[in-house]
């Protein structure tokens, strides 16, 4: 199962920790990455329910791409306790090209394997995935 744009498979762990995320809240993200020797998306990181988006901004690197999905939690102006599953396309301006390239022809097929996604964020520093730009988009 590859994509014909940019020949990558998903990895089945990638498919089943996302619906961990989703069906049992098993985790508050799950970020992703290809790993271009075996041309496939592979789990990077776990992070557990009890994890902050301080935590998972963290952990993207500021040189690197990443696929990432963020299970937000908030409360609506109605007093109601929401959740929304963000997908963040993760591509700072100081990593590689060819990087880019790759994670940008590949991104579309990978997030059709995760079926849930909510909101779609592309991000290329921190300022572009602040929380609060994640609560609006939320709302």
């Amino acid at each position: 199962m590859s994509n014909s744009a940019s020949g990558m498979a998903v990895c089945d762990e990638c498919k089943l920790k996302f619906l961990d995320l989703k069906a049992k809240r098993s985790f508050r993200f799950i970020v992703f990455k290809i790993n271009e020797k075996v041309q496939q998306v592979v789990v990077d990181r776990l992070g557990l329910p009890d994890e902050s988006y301080d935590d998972f901004s963290a952990c993207l690197p500021a040189d690197e791409c990443r696929y990432a999905v963020f299970d937000f939690d908030f409360v609506t102006d109605e007093n109601c306790q929401k959740s929304k599953i963000f997908f963040i396309s993760w591509a700072p301006d100081t990593s590689r090209v060819r990087s880019k390239m790759l994670y940008a022809s590949s991104k579309d097929r990978f997030k059709r394997e995760l079926d849930g996604i909510q909101v779609e964020l592309q991000a290329t520093d921190p300022s572009e995935m602040s929380m609060d730009i994640i609560k609006s988009r939320a709302l």
